[in-house]
């Protein structure tokens, strides 16, 4: 991963949101680097998380807004504002599901309903290559499940019928392009 020019927003119907992310295989600071990146691209358009394929990096990491989750949940805040994950694979999911709205940074505009696990177990690598478990319920269990849908290729939308899906995509591709 060549992290010298800078990071840019993928939008639907990029194919490369629709690939398979890769695993990292090693975790040094340059990963970091482009996590900080993302995290800074996720903020200008004021999302809550951004998995690597959204900017045009098919590996295995997503950057989660704990704390403004925290804040919309009204739990207590984070030790860091962000999640780096990375390499995150989910180990338990409950039988309880919740349908919630979703958006998404690459389908500007786009709003649908989603049902998703309430709750989750991952466990992945931090950014200094720390292997960690995390259950996560509500909002953050939603966002990370979303994201987790990314590095595999599969975008909200995939969740809806056809019709609904013809619809989003005619809507992306009358929208002038963000800048």
């Amino acid at each position: 991963m060549d992290n010298k020019q800078k990071l840019t927003l993928v939008i639907e119907p990029d194919p490369i949101l629709h690939q398979i992310s890769e695993k990292v295989e090693n975790i040094t600071a340059d990963l970091d680097d482009i996590l900080n990146e993302m995290a800074d691209i996720m903020g200008q358009f004021d999302g809550i998380g951004l998995a690597a394929p959204q900017v045009g990096i098919l590996k295995r990491m997503i950057i989660i807004d704990a704390e403004t989750i925290a804040r919309e949940e009204k739990t207590s805040l984070p030790e860091k504002r962000y999640l780096k994950i990375i390499n995150p694979e989910i180990i338990e999911v409950s039988k309880e599901t919740c349908l919630k709205e979703e958006g998404c940074l690459s389908l500007p505009t786009i709003y649908y309903t989603v049902e998703r696990p309430e709750k989750i177990t991952i466990k992945y690598f931090d950014e200094s290559g720390k292997e960690t478990k995390l259950s996560a319920n509500g909002l953050l269990a939603r966002c990370i499940e979303h994201e987790i849908d990314h590095l595999n290729g599969k975008i909200f939308i995939d969740y809806v019928g056809p019709m609904k899906r013809k619809l989003a995509l005619s809507k992306l591709r009358k929208m002038k392009p963000r800048k």
